[in-house]
């Protein structure tokens, strides 16, 4: 779906026109960024300063309390929608810079050491709260984007094409704080930073991966709905009542953050890339239920296969997978990846619930330890010795055990019609015996009030009529 608003056909003016600021106070213009500058080796510039082929300008502003030889910090709300200008600088032929271009936008951890774990991470955020995404694209404010593609499971990217030499803005709504990944909870200020990364890809070749043209990211930390312009104006306040000499260590704010220049994230270069139209693939697919093979053949080679066993602990990882798949554990199936049958059988009731969430993880706990379901009521019952008939029982004296689910006169019916070894249709009466050893015909209700694991005698009678039984439960 094509995605354009009515605007008119040129390029974007400078960041400066764009965003008129106040000549005095603690916003000011947007800084001259260090890759825009061109100086010639004694200092003196001979030249203007060449445009980069793209700009990414985040309608957020950026913190006063940055001092000058770091790197800008921007506070963004959870879940609010927040403006990314897209712009892009033709270069050579003028039919070149109407080329669609796609933007990978990721975010992504600061700290090089949740950068090692970051898988992990996000395995985990996303089992803590299910259905929910990092990164998401708001469509309706979005301009001039095509084709806007939502990871189903990269709950941290999206992508999307453009064309650089219309106006483009994509909205985007960061959904998780800082602080949730944290190992104590502190609140925002102590919560990790984010980078906020948009990787830029042409079309390339027929056969060759998608040419590489142009990254850039910011450095961001996410509150709770209102927090961030809390902090905003408590790192104000703060720089603020500093002396003069040392309020001019610290950077400026800005009322908008421009993206800097950065290497391509490693994913971006690594992993194959769809040419613009077509979805990325996803390189963590997984075999689908009906792709699974469940040929006999199959299913003789591996006691893994049988849909009606458990779990072997000697089941093989791959075989692991397919035991998770045909039961319907395909959530949980990429988090089980390299388990073998004995890992996953280690694993607690606990353990279960903690990685899958309560419904999945009680449910794969029973399949793991192979049960059945639990019947409605369970009754034992025994014939009652005596005659020719009770001596031919070979199991006279054993109690027998019945299952009932649906509760009803006749399932009991049928159900001791096959354990005493008579035709169902030859009983035609079912009493029990009550207080004062009268006879109380046996009805629905009474067996839905039944204890369970009742036990009870049953006598075989002569009802009235040729070819008939009746039966007592003592």
């Amino acid at each position: 779906m094509l995605f354009w608003h009515g605007q008119p056909d040129h390029y974007w003016s400078s960041p400066g026109d764009m965003y008129p600021l106040p000549s005095s106070g603690v916003l000011r213009d947007p800084p001259v960024l260090p890759y825009l500058k061109q100086e010639e080796p004694n200092g003196i510039s001979t030249s203007q300063p060449p445009l980069p082929a793209f700009q990414y300008i985040l309608s957020a502003p950026t913190s006063p309390a940055v001092r000058h030889h770091e790197e800008t910090l921007t506070y963004l709300n959870q879940g609010q929608s927040y403006e990314i200008r897209m712009m892009g600088t033709p270069r050579g032929d003028p039919a070149e810079g109407r080329r669609m271009v796609k933007s990978v936008v990721r975010v992504v951890f600061h700290d090089r050491r949740l950068q090692y774990s970051e898988q992990q991470q996000l395995e985990g955020w996303r089992w803590s709260r299910p259905g929910d995404r990092i990164l998401d694209i708001d469509i309706p404010l979005s301009v001039g984007i095509l084709e806007p593609q939502i990871h189903p499971t990269l709950l941290n990217t999206v992508e999307f094409l453009w064309d650089p030499s219309r106006r483009t803005s994509v909205f985007v709504q960061v959904h998780c704080i800082s602080t949730e990944f944290t190992l104590r909870k502190n609140g925002g200020e102590k919560g990790v930073p984010f980078r906020i990364q948009i990787d830029t890809f042409g079309a390339g070749g027929k056969g060759d991966p998608p040419e590489h043209l142009h990254s850039a990211s910011c450095l961001v930390k996410v509150f709770k709905p209102k927090g961030a312009d809390r902090k905003q104006k408590t790192d104000r306040e703060k720089v603020e009542k500093q002396p003069a000499a040392e309020r001019e260590k610290f950077q400026p704010a800005y009322e908008s953050t421009v993206l800097a220049e950065c290497p391509p994230w490693p994913d971006a270069l690594g992993a194959p890339h769809s040419p613009p139209g077509l979805p990325s693939p996803h390189p963590y697919k997984l075999l689908s239920p009906e792709r699974v093979c469940v040929s006999p053949a199959c299913a003789a080679e591996s006691p893994a296969e049988s849909p009606g066993e458990a779990l072997s602990p000697c089941a093989s990882p791959l075989e692991t997978q397919q035991w998770l798949l045909r039961r319907r554990f395909s959530s949980c199936a990429r988090v089980f990846a390299n388990f073998t049958g004995a890992d996953l059988l280690k694993l607690s009731r606990r353990d279960l619930i903690q990685i899958c969430g309560a419904p999945d993880g009680i449910r794969l706990c029973h399949a793991l330890a192979g049960r059945c379901p639990r019947p409605r009521l369970t009754l034992y019952v025994v014939r009652e010795p005596g005659g020719a008939e009770a001596a031919e029982d070979a199991g006279s004296g054993l109690y027998h055990e019945l299952h009932l689910e649906q509760l009803t006169v006749a399932e009991l019916t049928g159900k001791l019609a096959e354990l005493l070894g008579l035709p169902p249709g030859q009983i035609l009466r079912l009493s029990r015996q009550g207080p004062a050893g009268i006879h109380v015909l046996v009805s629905d209700a009474m067996i839905r009030n039944l204890q369970d694991e009742t036990s009870f005698v049953v006598a075989i009678g002569k009802a009235p009529g040729p070819d008939g039984f009746e039966l007592l439960l003592r």
